[in-house]
């Protein structure tokens, strides 16, 4: 018999060889027809996966990370199982599931049609009716070879992998088997609504010199009704595509001469500036400085920093009077010199140095997007040297800060996750087991949630990761708290302490908005080009009905300036009805707009972008109205 321990530390004995499948059918049926996979002493694991040892046992279903990449992963296998059929002559790569969703990698004569992805979506849906058992096998070198004989893109896998001494395990629904790691459903059938969704080029290993292959994306769920509502979240989500606004609006561009390098027009520069008045605001008041540093420094900085091992392939390099020099991708090498131009004491700490500073990485053409992924933007770092008694409230005032941005501000819901030691990464296990628990205890102890993300820390640190959520239900990366033992280790960083012996400070990364480009592209998104009045580059348009009301029309104009708005006056010869709608397309919160009886009443006639018509004010009265939305910055989607 072994000890299982289940989920509330119920620890139930089963005997030993029974498989994951079958706990989850003792504890109940629903459990056992929503079970996607498993972990077994936190490592994700397969259904089928015999129990011969007491370990500590979690059941995942499809609102789980793992349970969802279980369920995608088994509907990549019908994907490629339907188009072998299909087309019997294809040649299959690699189909993995990732974020959202899944794909899988072809070689085919043609490129596949919208009218062959329907009829590869029509054949997956046959398989899964089939409901045909899927089984797992682990073969030798030999063996997997000859399996897949004539599947070249399979047997340069089974090379690579034998040559790392990894085992050889497939996986066989029906006619179809697939080299494959897992985890897997335990059949075809368990599989519900799927669809395809497109196809695009990929080159074999994302390496331009390999062959172009054909790559599938697909969906599955287990209900068709959440097929239905992730497809029209995507249909919202291309009316809301931030590089389309960004050029209706004359925010921001991109162009030829300057691939992944943003370019902000004067209403965009409007927009980030605002923004950065708020940050500056916000971080004086918490007791940060302010500095900046070089973008261009030695390649011996990088060494020293650790960056150059990790970061490498994605900094740009040039020579300077015969020495390397980098652009900088971080900002933190930096805000370790500015600590050590003068000597410090404990009385100093904690010390909150800010750097909103433009940093540059290397980005695959084929991975830039809009303003999401640049190789040039703008972080708002900020590093916090401090004494180890002081890591927990430094870790909470940051924690307060995000939250202040995120939903008090913007509105965001967010969630917490914390990332731990990865792989490839410096220093003694005893500081990173100090440093991950404080981050845990800092944050649990504020009442939030904490998910963890094992192996996805910095290299030099663990982290919280705050994921934002915006109005449609994406989710969104960007703040982040790492706290970092190793750095000023390898900087010798020092104060004085009460003792009047030298010590190390501990030291807090944090980004809040993280990339400001990012931060905008999401915003953009998230409200649809509709600012709130706060953040609009323009927050009033003028608009007279005929040239009888153009002197009013100025006065009116004249006076919402020198209140300090931001504020167009259209006064073109174009007809009442057209400059409203060209107004309402600009997103501009509100409208004024003035006719006989308004110039005779001294009044305006208000339009609200969110609420719609608002009837008549003074123009004092709308004046109060518009300042006490800025200071409170109000919020209307």
């Amino acid at each position: 018999m072994v000890n299982i321990t289940l989920k509330g530390d119920v620890v139930k004995q089963y005997p030993a060889g029974t498989t994951v499948a079958d706990v989850a059918k003792s504890l109940g049926a629903g459990l056992y027809k929503a079970a996607c996979a498993a972990t077994i002493d936190g490592e994700l694991c397969d259904l089928r996966t015999p129990l011969d040892r007491d370990c500590a046992l979690s059941i995942l279903t499809f609102e789980d990370d793992g349970g969802k990449k279980a369920y995608w992963h088994t509907a990549t296998h019908v994907m490629a199982q339907a188009v072998l059929r299909l087309y019997p002559g294809a040649k299959f790569a690699i189909g993995p599931a990732i974020e959202n969703g899944f794909y899988y990698d072809f070689d085919v004569e043609i490129p596949f049609t919208p009218e062959d992805m329907e009829k590869i979506e029509a054949e997956m849906k046959r398989i899964i009716k089939e409901n045909l058992p899927i089984e797992r096998c682990s073969l030798s070198e030999e063996e997997a070879k000859t399996l897949m004989a004539d599947q070249p893109y399979k047997l340069e896998l089974i090379a690579d992998l034998a040559e790392a001494g990894e085992s050889l395990s497939f996986y066989r629904q029906g006619e179809f088997v697939d080299l494959c790691a897992g985890p897997h459903l335990l059949n075809t059938g368990a599989l519900k609504a799927v669809k395809v969704t497109q196809c695009t080029g990929a080159y074999w290993r994302g390496d331009s010199q390999n062959r172009m292959l054909s790559r599938l994306y697909g969906l599955a769920y287990p209900k068709e009704s959440q097929l239905t509502e992730y497809l029209a979240m995507l249909e919202e989500a291309k009316k809301r595509d931030h590089r389309k606004i960004g050029r209706d609006l004359e925010l921001f561009t991109f162009l030829d001469e300057g691939p992944g390098f943003p370019f902000f027009l004067p209403k965009g520069m409007l927009l980030r500036n605002l923004l950065m008045n708020y940050w500056r605001e916000l971080h004086e008041a918490a007791g940060y400085s302010e500095i900046s540093t070089p973008i261009l420094l030695s390649a011996d900085l990088w060494h020293r920093s650790g960056h150059w091992d990790h970061y490498k392939d994605n900094m740009y390099t040039t020579q300077i009077d015969e020495q390397p020099f980098c652009l900088k991708p971080m900002n933190c090498p930096g805000g370790m010199l500015v600590y050590k131009t003068r000597p410090h004491s404990y009385r100093e700490l904690p010390l909150r140095i800010a750097e909103v500073g433009q940093v540059h990485r290397h980005e695959l053409s084929g991975a830039l997007h809009g303003l999401m992924r640049v190789r040039c933007f703008n972080q708002d770092d900020a590093h916090i040297f401090m004494t180890r008694e002081q890591i927990k409230d430094e870790i909470k005032g940051v924690a307060t800060l995000i939250d202040t941005v995120y939903k008090q501000t913007f509105g965001f819901d967010y969630h917490i996750e914390l990332s731990t030691r990865p792989e490839n990464s410096m220093g003694a296990q005893e500081d990173w087991d100090v440093a991950t628990e404080a981050l845990r205890e800092a944050i649990t102890e504020m009442g939030h949630q904490v998910v963890i993300n094992e192996g996805d820390g910095a290299f030099y640190g663990p982290k919280l990761d705050f994921h934002l959520t915006d109005c449609i239900g994406r989710t969104w990366q960007c703040g982040t708290i790492q706290l970092d033992f190793q750095m000023p280790e390898r900087f010798e960083l020092e104060y004085t302490g009460p003792d009047g012996q030298k010590h190390r400070p501990i030291m807090i990364h944090r980004v809040v908005f993280g990339s400001i480009e990012r931060f905008i592209g999401i915003l953009t998104e998230h409200f649809a080009g509709a600012f709130p009045l706060w953040l609009a580059p323009v927050q009033l348009t003028v608009l007279p009905i005929s040239e009888k009301q153009a002197d009013y029309a100025q006065s009116v104009y004249e006076r919402l300036k020198a209140a300090g708005f931001r504020v167009e006056l259209d006064d073109r010869n174009e007809k009442i009805g057209y400059r409203i709608r060209e107004s309402q397309l600009q997103k501009v919160p509100y409208m004024l707009v003035l006719g006989d009886k308004e110039v005779g009443e001294g009044t305006v006639s208000v339009r609200d972008r969110a609420e719609g018509d608002k009837g008549q004010m003074s123009l004092e009265s709308l004046i109060d109205q518009l300042k006490d939305e800025v200071a409170r910055k109000v919020i209307k989607l």
